[in-house]
């Protein structure tokens, strides 16, 4: 591999500078839009439904980080040999999959998420599809584009490390196209934007399913043979206070009512944490709101209620005060 600045065009040089290898890179963060588009300075990539995961590769040391900087290394120990592998020093970010079928599945990833203890019978890829720092140098002042120039000729791919393509101009039919394929949606990106540490209007999302975090405030009682729980009571975050949205009976293996029972049973509290108090659920055993869940529904109702939601999976990257309702752009 050039040095860094021989594989940079002339013009953008001096947007690349000499520095210290970091200890964490905040990551950048993609917008709901519902308002699909094509342009020729944007570029489209799959939206991989996964575990976002940043790596520090420095000499043999390999890190793994989720977003909210939770280190990953005992339960990926085999995307952590695969870096580890690599030549160059770097900081790249992507996302972590597992597939069922030909389909990105966070539900199937579930099994790898929330354990340190490794299971080689669920494999797991890592999708590349940024390079934010590289033998010295921040690239993050470079526009994407030239980033993800840097990002296929620094790392050798190869199952289970892989580059994250991209299409560009036509963003609307690729959307259309990844529907029907049952994707979970398009990341849209300005390709001559920075990379930012927060949520940007500079990567946008189109989503095919309506999905998001949200969390959980307490649980009702299981019914007739049913195991574990009979549902559970979700919300948001607004201003500092939790809001209820409704409750999520389906999405369940009876494995799971009875392992989440079990969490959810050590952080019980006598107290409803949602600022709604007329809540009409009977039997309702309320939580402290530390819990949070990843749902897929059709839509939000006028009074800020989940239409036919389904459980996916647990999440631990993300704190539940940061959960909020996603509002497209």
């Amino acid at each position: 591999m050039k040095n860094i600045p021989e594989m940079i065009p002339e013009e953008l040089r001096e947007k690349i500078k000499k520095k210290k290898f970091p200890e964490w890179i905040a990551p950048m963060l993609a917008t709901l839009t519902h308002d699909r588009f094509s342009d020729e300075a944007w570029l489209y990539e799959r939206k991989l439904d996964g575990e976002r995961c940043l790596v520090l590769k420095k000499g043999k040391k390999v890190e793994l980080y989720s977003r909210n900087q939770k280190i990953l290394n005992k339960r990926y120990p085999e995307i952590e040999a695969a870096f580890g592998r690599q030549k160059e020093d770097f900081v790249a970010d992507g996302e972590l999959v597992a597939f069922d079928g030909d389909k990105t599945s966070f539900s199937m990833l579930q099994q790898r998420m929330h354990s340190d203890n490794f299971n080689g019978n669920m494999k797991v890829y890592y999708y590349a599809f940024d390079m934010m720092h590289c033998n010295g140098y921040s690239l993050e002042a470079l526009p994407l584009r030239e980033r993800k120039k840097v990002l296929k000729k620094a790392v050798e791919f190869r199952d289970p490390l892989r580059y994250t393509s991209h299409i560009n101009q036509v963003g609307e039919k690729y959307a259309d196209d990844a529907c029907k394929k049952g994707w979970e949606g398009v990341i849209a990106k300005d390709a001559e934007a920075p990379y930012a540490h927060s949520r940007s209007k500079k990567w946008l999302k189109f989503k095919c399913e309506k999905s998001q975090e949200l969390v959980i405030g307490g649980y009702t009682e299981p019914k007739g043979s049913r195991k574990g729980f009979g549902a559970l009571l979700v919300g948001f975050y607004d201003d500092g206070k939790l809001h209820y949205a409704g409750k999520v009976g389906t999405g369940f293996s009876d494995d799971l009512l009875e392992d989440m029972h079990q969490k959810m049973k050590k952080i019980e509290t006598t107290k409803n944490p949602y600022t709604e108090k007329d809540i009409k659920e009977k039997n309702v055993h309320w939580l402290k709101p530390e819990m949070v869940g990843q749902f897929q529904f059709t839509e939000w109702t006028k009074n800020n209620r989940l239409r036919h939601p389904s459980f996916l999976g647990l999440r631990d990257d993300k704190k539940a005060k940061e959960v909020t309702k996603e509002k497209p752009a």
